[in-house]
């Protein structure tokens, strides 16, 4: 079991571009680790108990003044010393400051915990160790939350507005690209009408032209698709930071490249093709056989 204390600073930004909230987070020096595996120290090494020691997340590590190893930062009043830096998965921990619980309540003269983590011997037997806690009176003003949903909840409002702001940008950039792919198909049908004439003249049916034209258009949003996807692949190297609406502290996050929003892409850029594709082969089939001959 880890008691936490959680409080917020300020830092100074490396790029010089004013302060920053930062978390900072005592934990219980013995047991932090263990409840949440996903946390690993990458440089020098875990904080000693009793000690004003101090391990920082990677992503503090490269945006604020004073936290990379050997170095030292002042907050509550004392000289904190980074002695190591941490990753834990592309997670929030990354962007926090964590310390010797006891240290922190002494230092911000805080009289309870924050959190108070623990790990069941079996997730199944979540559900029963809620009851049994709310079922206790002594407990009603607090509540048992899984770590990740609790997480989860707290994030809710930020992940809320990137999903917005990523449909609207989705919407506008793919209206563009359909009518991109509609004026390219219908001037493909323009330069070629003495070939569609040709088919046609041979005894090709408009369905069949139709169909080819469809099946270009196709093929070009499958290219482009596949293109927009591997360019997307490199978005993973990069990290951004912005606020937390819940805690308004600096979070960092990173985009993820799954398998299913490689197929859900994928299946989007071939529904932009038709729709795009769909009106310059509607006009490919129409056009007359003489006119077309005729390069009209």
């Amino acid at each position: 079991m880890s008691s936490d204390a959680v409080t917020i600073i300020n830092l100074d930004k490396i790029t010089g571009d004013g302060m920053g909230n930062v978390i900072v987070r005592g934990v219980t020096p013995d047991t932090a680790m263990d409840l949440r595996r996903q946390v690993k120290i990458t440089q020098g090494r875990n904080f000693e108990s009793g000690k004003t020691e101090i391990i920082v997340g990677t992503s503090i590590a490269k945006r604020y003044k004073g936290t990379q190893l050997g170095q030292k930062i002042k907050f509550a009043s004392r000289d904190w010393e980074v002695v190591g830096i941490f990753n834990a998965e592309k997670s929030g921990f990354e962007s926090e400051i964590w310390g010797d619980v006891d240290q922190m309540m002494g230092a911000f003269n805080r009289q309870a915990y924050s959190t108070v983590t623990l790990r069941l011997a079996d997730i199944k037997q979540f559900p029963a160790f809620q009851s049994r806690f709310q079922s206790e009176p002594r407990l009603n003003a607090f509540e048992p939350k899984n770590e990740k949903k609790y997480f989860e909840d707290q994030s809710q409002g930020l992940g809320t507005f990137l999903k917005v702001l990523g449909l609207v940008i989705t919407i506008i950039f793919s209206f563009g690209a359909m009518i991109g792919a509609m004026i390219t198909m219908y001037a493909s049908v323009s330069n070629r009408t003495v070939e569609i004439g040709t088919l046609r003249s041979l005894g090709f049916k408009r369905r069949s032209v139709l169909l080819a034209f469809l099946l270009e258009a196709l093929f070009i949003a499958i290219i482009g698709g596949l293109l927009g996807v591997f360019l997307a692949s490199f978005l993973q190297t990069i990290t951004i930071s912005t606020i937390n609406f819940a805690t308004f502290s600096d979070l960092a996050f990173g985009f993820s490249l799954s398998a299913s929003i490689v197929v859900s892409s994928m299946i989007f850029a071939v529904i932009m093709g038709i729709i795009g594709g769909f009106l310059p082969a509607v006009r490919a089939a129409r056009l007359q056989i003489v006119g077309a001959l005729r390069g009209e």
